[in-house]
């Protein structure tokens, strides 16, 4: 019988990053963690035909920032910047940010990754 690797953790740190950055102490992981979880889920259930290749979080003293990775952006930021308004807004009830609010930064990609 031969091992099985996971293909992601078997590339982690070589090929391939972290899809969250952060660091946080035993009593406020689990927490983090969490939300992680409901941002990537949130988003990926709303903007489901925008051809979201990945979601990445990373917290820094309080800053929360999100960068979604879109075959199709325009969908993510609506007319105006509204969409991302209003997302913005979402994430600030899904996650309890204390101070300010989350920095939202879409990027293009050509093709999406499953």
């Amino acid at each position: 019988m031969g091992q099985k690797v996971n293909p992601i953790g078997f590339r982690l740190g070589t090929t391939r990053t972290w899809s969250s950055r952060w660091y946080a102490g035993k009593r406020d992981y689990p927490s983090n963690l969490m939300e992680d979880v409901r941002i990537r889920k949130y988003i990926n259930k709303k903007f489901d035909s925008a051809g979201i290749s990945k979601v990445e979080v990373e917290r820094a003293a309080k800053n929360l920032t999100v960068n979604i990775y879109s075959s199709r952006p325009g969908i993510i930021i609506g007319k105006k910047g509204s969409g991302a308004e209003t997302l913005k807004d979402e994430l600030v009830k899904i996650c309890k940010i204390s101070s300010g609010e989350p920095v939202l930064n879409v990027y293009e990609v050509k093709k999406t990754r499953p």
